[in-house]
């Protein structure tokens, strides 16, 4: 199993990034997806994630309206469309699957998810 994260970068305060995550080696439509960071000095926190089907996303409080997840069953990638970044967005941006079930996918802990992306780092300048 892979998840290959990619699209982070440097950007200013106010600018938008999109991440992508590729998963290959597992039946994606039939995992959960989440997105995770972790900040220099900071435990981990989740971000968002979406129900298999896509029909349901949770999101941090700190990202709602800002944030947005989505995925492509066909063509097995999920996405985080990031907008109004600000610096304390800043962080290593983790991808993760899980065989979740929908009340269960915004794991804080991360626990239910077992498959993780490498990260993809993103820096915000003020």
């Amino acid at each position: 199993v892979q998840l290959q994260a990619s699209g982070g970068g440097l950007v200013q305060a106010g600018d938008s990034l999109r991440l992508s995550c590729a998963v290959s080696g597992l039946t994606f439509r039939n995992y959960g997806m989440a997105w995770y960071r972790q900040a220099p000095g900071k435990e981990r926190e989740i971000v968002a994630a979406i129900t298999r089907s896509g029909g349901l996303t949770r999101y941090a409080d700190s990202v709602k309206g800002r944030f947005t997840i989505a995925r492509e069953n066909a063509k097995n990638t999920v996405y985080l469309q990031m907008n109004s970044l600000k610096p304390e967005d800043t962080a290593v941006y983790y991808c993760a699957a899980g065989s979740v079930i929908n009340t269960s996918i915004f794991d804080t802990k991360g626990a239910n998810y077992a498959y993780w992306g490498q990260g993809t780092q993103v820096t915000v300048s003020s």
